[in-house]
């Protein structure tokens, strides 16, 4: 598919027009924000009867590819969204598509904190349970109207629960205190309930390692794809945009470095070692992108055929992005060896990938010792334990 044919292709310029700015302010252009509510893209993962697009995971992964090349803030954002939302999904089932559809309807951004340093607890008190805490690494909370919460009560801690609350209400504030040196703009803040309420019909389990009961044939879903693991989508979705930020900085560089002269007047671009570390980046940077999109496509094939995906298929989708991301950072290291003391200016648009990328081996779901270990513990007959 061309990248024109893309949903977010008429955003693209302003999305990348205001990247260095949103690395700045540490915040995505509002405007943006909105032109991406507007956009189709925002239903791609919902489904048909939730008044979605339904759209190929695969195709999914060249939109977040498009939109990390443009900026690697924005489409954090917007992979959380997509990718909560296929969870929300999968976790509220039939019951509450009604009040999924209308959050789909109303082009409604949903962010999910729920990393570490979380703790959130809830008290039943009529038929209202009334929550207390933080919830941590909400990338995207500063941008989205509702906010997906698991917390425990004191009668039982042993079994989380789940629901869905509008952000906008006295007894829910968001802490902008993501100050790192990646994704400046991602918003991966943490949110504080004081005494938010959410309705009893409206909260549901959260049981542990979720993707197992999602699989039985007995539990009701709204659609059969929201039986794939959301973790697995999200970490494919994870390398097809690593492969968009480093696609980029290695169009940056080349386009640098073409009338670049070095010490003693030598032409950089004629330098053996540079064609060396192009050429190693750029298959690199292919073999990732090959490789994410396999694994994809094999995905979507099951999905069609309304086949419901086993651990080992689960292992396999983790273990393509595990891959592709380290491709890629090694890519980006690399490109790095040819910039060389230019590739740390501050302010440069490489300086702001490389930063951008470091950040996404790193995020739990896709860590490459986490995704390793229960790999090995798999093909040893073990089980593999980890909820994600």
């Amino acid at each position: 598919m061309s990248k024109m044919d893309l949903a977010v292709a008429p955003l693209l310029p302003s999305i990348h027009a205001q990247s260095a700015r949103a690395d700045e302010t540490r915040s995505v252009d509002p405007q943006v924000i909105e032109a991406i509510k507007s956009n189709d893209v925002m239903g791609f993962t919902a489904s048909v009867n939730l008044g979605g697009q339904a759209q190929s995971v695969a195709r999914i992964g060249l939109e977040l590819e498009a939109v990390a090349g443009a900026c690697a803030s924005t489409a954090w954002v917007l992979w959380n969204h997509l990718s909560t939302f296929h969870l929300f999904a999968g976790l509220m089932g039939p019951t509450n598509a009604e009040f999924l559809s209308k959050i789909v309807g109303m082009g409604e951004w949903v962010c999910f904190p729920a990393g570490a340093n979380t703790g959130v607890h809830g008290d039943l008190e009529g038929d209202q349970y009334y929550l207390s805490g933080k919830a941590a690494f909400g990338s995207g909370a500063r941008y989205a109207e509702w906010v997906g919460v698991s917390f425990v009560v004191e009668e039982d801690r042993t079994k989380p629960r789940f629901s869905l609350l509008r952000i906008a209400q006295d007894s829910i504030s968001v802490d902008a205190d993501w100050n790192a040196m990646s994704l400046r703009a991602s918003a991966t803040d943490t949110v504080i309930y004081d005494g938010a309420g959410i309705p009893l019909e409206r909260v549901v389990d959260f049981p542990f390692m979720y993707r197992v009961p999602f699989r039985h044939p007995d539990r009701p879903m709204i659609h059969q794809r929201y039986r794939e693991d959301w973790v697995a989508l999200s970490d494919m979705w994870l390398g097809a945009m690593a492969v968009g930020v480093t696609q980029a900085a290695l169009d940056d560089v080349t386009r640098d470095i073409r009338d670049r002269i070095a010490i003693m007047g030598v032409k950089i671009a004629e330098r053996p070692t540079v064609h060396v570390n192009l050429g190693q980046a750029n298959a690199m940077i292919q073999a990732a992108r090959d490789n994410v999109d396999s694994a994809l496509r094999t995905t979507d094939e099951r999905m069609a055929k309304g086949v419901t995906p086993t651990e080992g298929d689960y292992l396999q989708q983790l273990s393509a992005s595990m891959m592709a991301l380290q491709l890629c950072d090694d890519a980006m290291k690399l490109l790095l060896r040819v910039m060389g003391g230019n590739g740390l200016r501050q302010g440069a648009s490489f300086e702001r990938r490389y930063r951008d990328l470091q950040a996404m081996p790193l995020h739990i779901n896709a860590h490459r010792d986490r995704v390793s270990e229960q790999s090995g513990r798999h093909l040893l007959g073990l089980e593999t334990e980890n909820p994600f």
